[in-house]
């Protein structure tokens, strides 16, 4: 079993930063693709970013050139730098694992998921 912990979120303003982190249990992290979805209030979860084992990184449209996904293969962490913060960035950031070494942009092609962290991003 895997379990996944997120840390980082809260309240800043509109241009501001954020760094999100994930803390994963288990000894096989390193073979794990990494991915940082978010639920907006009242939407789907959408994909933000993924980083497969390997170092391939993927991103959302509406994320790309602000935000930057990197791994810790060492620490069983992975990370997610939120620059230039948008109140539109506002949701519950949920970290995701999956076994393989390809990024999926839906939910349901991950196994794992952590209990998600609040950002939130006042104008």
């Amino acid at each position: 079993q895997v379990q996944l912990v997120e840390s980082g979120g809260g309240l800043v303003q509109a241009g501001g930063s954020l760094r999100l982190s994930c803390v994963t249990s288990g000894r096989t992290f390193s073979t794990y693709t990494m991915g940082w979805f978010r639920q907006p209030p009242g939407k789907e979860r959408q994909f933000v970013a993924g980083v497969t084992w390997r170092g391939s990184r993927y991103y959302g449209d509406s994320v790309k050139g602000r935000f930057t996904i990197s791994r810790d293969n060492a620490k069983n962490t992975v990370y997610l730098q939120m620059n230039s913060l948008k109140p539109e960035d506002t949701a519950v950031y949920y970290c995701a694992a999956r076994a393989g070494d390809l990024v999926h942009t839906t939910p349901r092609h991950y196994d794992y998921w952590g209990q998600g962290t609040q950002v939130t991003v006042s104008s």
